[in-house]
């Protein structure tokens, strides 16, 4: 399994939960140091994890990095399309820099995460699965950039579910809403507990790898079961 933009999160909560599993588990981040320190931090067999450096916005990163994966463990069978960043501003205050980051990222880097991936998970008839967002079905004020990204990652994802389900590849976007993880800036606190949790994101992973093969749950939307009522 490749879980890119492992190193903290959600990302993180999928590898924990994986590797409880016994799975074989590489994360990314754009930094070798974040992955080797994430890596670290997870229990479980350590022959059984692997840290990478790779910027999903470069191509030959993401190509260098699967074949990373290929000379440790010889197959890629599960690619979980993770990595991803938000800016959020009204128009007139959301620059050039902003917007080209969350859609380079969101969007061109979960391709490239996938075309670097693709020819080992075919083999191994494996699966996709993209990380996308309610965002990607429900829009919101100050959200162009994150929005646009969001909307374009399922619809990639469900098209690309099209063209590789005849290969025997399954391809999955799960759409959270809130989930404790440091996403734009955020620090998980106590105040956090009614959202979801990095490891339940990883048990949904779980349960899709389990399902039976006749059965493709091809978009999920998950949100916190009780938030907070507004005052």
């Amino acid at each position: 399994m490749y879980i890119t933009g492992g190193s903290k999160g959600i990302g993180l909560g999928i590898a924990q939960y994986l590797l409880q599993k016994d799975f074989q588990v590489a994360i990314s981040s754009r930094q070798l140091k974040s992955a080797q320190q994430a890596a670290e931090s997870l229990k479980g067999n350590k022959e059984n994890i692997l840290a990478l450096q790779s910027d999903v916005c470069n191509a030959e990163d993401e190509q260098q990095a699967v074949k990373k994966i290929l000379d440790k463990w010889g197959r890629l069978d599960v690619l979980v399309a993770n990595a991803g960043v938000g800016h959020f501003a009204p128009i007139e205050e959301l620059t050039h820099k902003q917007w080209n980051e969350v859609i380079n990222t969101n969007v061109t880097g979960v391709f490239h995460s996938v075309k670097a991936s693709v020819d080992a998970i075919k083999k191994s008839k494996g699966y996709i699965i993209t990380i996308a967002s309610l965002a990607g079905t429900y829009f919101s004020e100050k959200g162009t950039a994150y929005n646009a990204s969001k909307f374009a990652m399922v619809g990639f994802t469900q098209a690309l579910m099209l063209d590789l389900r005849q290969h025997d590849v399954k391809v999955t976007t799960i759409m959270p809403g809130s989930v404790t993880s440091h996403f734009n800036n955020h620090v998980p606190s106590a105040e956090d507990a009614w959202k979801i949790q990095p490891e339940d994101i990883g048990e949904m992973v779980y349960d899709l790898l389990k399902m039976n093969p006749r059965v493709l749950p091809s978009k999920i939307e998950v949100r916190p079961a009780k938030p907070p009522v507004k005052k």
